[in-house]
């Protein structure tokens, strides 16, 4: 009788513990334990769980993080969680976050890198849009044995971090980033076009170089190639090419306007001291800069000045030219007088 009693009592306890074990699962497993709305959270590289569970804990995403762990280390997945930019549904468990997070289906953000920037703005970009290290990238971008790898004969690999718009996860590291680039510039620069730069007596590198001045000069679409001709053209007769954007490159700092010191700097960048082609490109062109430096007009100018529209007045003598600047430098000088005029009649409050 004792015995049957006993026997009783322990299957109670048991079947308690059952019961408390299976809403103890169920519970840390099942139950929502986010807020009602989409949450954007972060998993950087490095993190172990304990980090991961402390970050979400901070955020108000959820209320336990000893769940959040002993729901990871039960499902036995504690070790195959992935770094990124997570969106978080409403209302997810622990079970749907760490299958989230181990997915790898992080957020993709989507990044344009503009024609003509350098390597050094386009590692600040990834700085600010992705938390890339800039220093990091910039290593990466001279590192000779990762641009060996990448098969690009260059000592740098500015002018070959193609210029488009991407999508890329959060947590990307910045080889991952910069192999993705140069791929890019491999699809758009085919074997045909390699083919072309060889026929016109040059490497593809400098083709890229010459097309990175033109990306610097050009904004109008359809000056591109008569631009590339008056510089085909200074070629070819031996003359320097007086590029401002080579200047601009040696030039420290953000970009600004050119000044006539400036044209004294001793770099082999310098085109207003050096004839041909600087030793490598100035900046990072996109197609149409490179179809221009390989199919330039027949023109044969060789000066250009700017109208201050965005186009250029092309000029076959430097008579024509100098006459040229002589207007451009006018239109400058209304222009800064009606600004000042402007900035006067603001400070006076007069109306016309």
């Amino acid at each position: 009788m004792q015995l049957r009693v006993a026997i009783r009592i322990s299957s109670v306890i048991f079947g308690a513990a059952l019961v408390a074990t299976g809403f103890f699962g169920y519970k840390i497993f099942f139950v929502a334990v986010t807020p009602d709305e989409e949450t954007q959270f972060k998993i950087r590289r490095g993190w172990v769980l304990s980090q991961i569970a402390d970050s979400l804990r901070a955020r108000g995403i959820i209320k336990s993080s000893e769940n959040f762990l002993s729901a990871a280390r039960i499902s036995r997945r504690a070790g195959q969680v992935k770094a990124g930019k997570y969106i978080i549904p409403q209302r997810s468990s622990n079970l749907d976050l760490i299958n989230l997070f181990v997915s790898g289906k992080a957020a993709r953000q989507r990044l344009t890198i503009p024609e003509g920037v350098t390597a050094e703005a386009i590692a600040g970009l990834l700085h600010r849009e992705l938390e890339i290290d800039s220093s990091e990238a910039m290593v990466l971008v001279k590192d000779k044995d990762f641009i060996d790898k990448l098969d690009i004969d260059a000592p740098s690999l500015e002018g070959y971090l193609y210029p488009n718009t991407y999508q890329f996860y959060w947590g990307d590291t910045p080889r991952d980033v910069i192999g993705l680039l140069v791929a890019e510039f491999r699809k758009r620069v085919p074997d045909s076009l390699v083919a072309r730069a060889d026929s016109l007596g040059l490497s593809l590198h400098q083709v890229v170089t010459l097309a990175s001045i033109i990306e610097g000069e050009a904004r109008v679409d359809s000056e591109r190639a008569v631009i590339s001709a008056v510089y085909w053209n200074r070629l070819k007769k031996g003359m320097r090419l007086q590029a401002d954007p080579t200047i601009q490159y040696i030039i420290p700092g953000p970009p600004r306007r050119v000044l006539n010191r400036d044209l004294e700097i001793d770099s082999p960048y310098n085109t207003y001291r050096y004839a041909g082609l600087p030793p490598g490109p100035v900046n990072n062109p996109g197609i149409k800069s490179i179809l221009a430096a390989l199919y330039p007009t027949s023109d044969r100018y060789l000066y250009f000045v700017a109208r201050g529209d965005g186009s250029h007045v092309f000029s076959y003598t430097l008579e024509q030219h100098n006459a040229a600047k002589r207007e451009f430098d006018r239109y400058r000088a209304k222009v800064r007088a009606n600004a000042r005029h402007s900035t006067s009649s603001a400070a006076t409050g007069k109306k016309f």
